[in-house]
C-alpha cells in the first residue's frame, strides 16, 4: 500500500500592517522620480556632475562669484553713504514741523486776543451809545458783569437716573428718567425771566436774549458749551420776591413735578449778593426804521 507523501505546505506569510498604504509606500520607496534618477546617473557616468572640471568653467564660476560679491559690496556702501543723508532730512523735517506748530500756536493766540479786543469794544459801544438806557442795554445784552441780590437755584439729576414712569415729560421726546434734560433747563430759565430776573447764568455761563439751550446726546449745551450737573442757576433780582414768584409760576410747578415724579434734586434760596460774569461772546444787531414808501421786500433790518 503506497503511502501519502507528507504534507510540507506552509501557511501563507502574515499580511504587512501597511499593506493598505501601497501608494504611500511607493512614494517613500521611490522619492526621486525615475527620470531624474536616470539623468543623474548619466551625468555621473559622463563625469559632468559636481564642480566644473575644465579651466574655462572654473574661470566662469569665479567671475560670477566676483560679480555677486561686487554687487553686494556696492549696495552696502551706498546704504552706508545714504544713511546720514536720510537722518539729516528727518531732522530737517522735524524742525519744520516744530516751527509750523509754533507758528500755528502764535496765530491761535493772536486770534484769541483779537476776539477779546472785539468783545471789549462791543461792550464799550453798548455802554456809550445806549443813550439814557445804556446801562440797561449793556445789562440785557450781557456786555458787563453783574452783581446784586438774587436767587440761587440748583437742579441736579436723581440719584437713580434709570427710574421711569408717567409724569410731566411723558408726552415729549425725552425718556422718562431722573436725568435733567435741556427742555427742563429751558423752562427753568424762562420761568426766572418771567418772574422778574434781570440777569441769569448757568454754571458761570451768562445767558442773553440770543442764548440757546440744546442737547447733544445726554449733555446739555448752553451756547454750544457743554455743562455738567449739578446745574447752578444764578439770577439777579429781588431775592425773596423772585424766589416766591418763580415757585408759584407754571415753570416752578413743572420743576416741582419733576422732583416728585423723578426724584430730580432741586433747591432754591434767596441770596444777598450774587455775581454774574459778562457773556463770553456778543452778537450785535442793529435795526433801522423803515423808510416811507419803500418796497415790501425791503425789511429795513441790518446786522453788524
Amino acid at each position: 500500500m503506497s503511502q501519502q507523501p507528507p504534507d510540507r505546505s506552509t501557511a501563507s506569510p502574515p499580511a504587512r500592517p501597511d499593506a493598505s498604504m501601497s501608494l504611500l509606500n511607493n512614494v517613500m520607496d521611490h522619492s526621486l522620480d525615475d527620470g531624474y534618477a536616470e539623468a543623474s546617473a548619466r551625468r555621473r557616468a559622463d563625469g559632468s556632475a559636481g564642480l566644473p572640471r575644465t579651466l574655462r568653467s572654473k574661470l566662469g564660476l569665479a567671475a560670477g562669484l566676483v560679480v555677486a560679491a561686487l554687487v553686494v559690496t556696492l549696495g552696502a556702501a551706498e546704504a552706508r553713504i545714504s544713511a546720514p543723508v536720510v537722518a539729516k532730512e528727518r531732522e530737517e523735517l522735524i524742525d519744520r514741523i516744530d516751527a509750523e506748530t509754533q507758528a500755528a500756536d502764535t496765530l491761535e493766540s493772536d486770534v484769541d486776543e483779537l476776539r477779546s479786543d472785539v468783545s471789549e469794544r462791543q461792550r464799550k459801544a453798548l455802554e456809550q451809545h445806549g443813550g439814557d438806557q445804556g446801562q440797561l442795554v449793556a445789562l440785557l445784552a450781557g456786555a458787563t458783569p453783574v452783581e446784586g441780590p438774587g436767587v440761587k437755584l440748583i437742579v441736579d439729576d436723581a440719584k437713580n437716573t434709570d427710574q421711569g414712569g408717567g409724569g410731566p415729560r411723558e408726552s415729549t421726546g425725552f425718556a422718562d428718567t431722573g436725568r435733567v434734560r435741556d427742555r427742563d433747563m429751558q423752562r427753568v430759565v424762562n420761568g426766572l425771566w418771567e418772574s422778574g430776573a434781570e440777569a441769569i447764568a448757568i454754571n458761570g455761563q451768562r445767558l442773553t436774549a440770543l442764548s440757546a439751550i440744546r442737547a447733544a446726546g445726554d449733555a446739555i449745551l448752553v451756547d454750544n458749551r457743554p455743562l455738567v450737573p449739578p446745574y447752578t442757576v444764578l439770577a439777579v433780582g429781588d431775592g425773596k420776591k423772585l424766589a416766591t414768584a418763580f415757585q408759584d409760576s407754571a415753570d416752578g410747578q413743572y420743576l416741582q413735578a419733576l422732583k416728585e415724579s423723578f426724584d430730580i434734586r432741586t433747591s432754591i434760596s434767596d441770596q444777598a449778593e450774587v455775581r454774574l460774569p459778562a457773556a463770553p461772546s456778543l452778537i450785535v444787531r442793529t435795526a433801522e426804521p423803515k423808510a416811507a414808501g419803500s418796497g415790501a421786500a425791503d425789511t429795513g433790518k441790518g446786522t453788524s
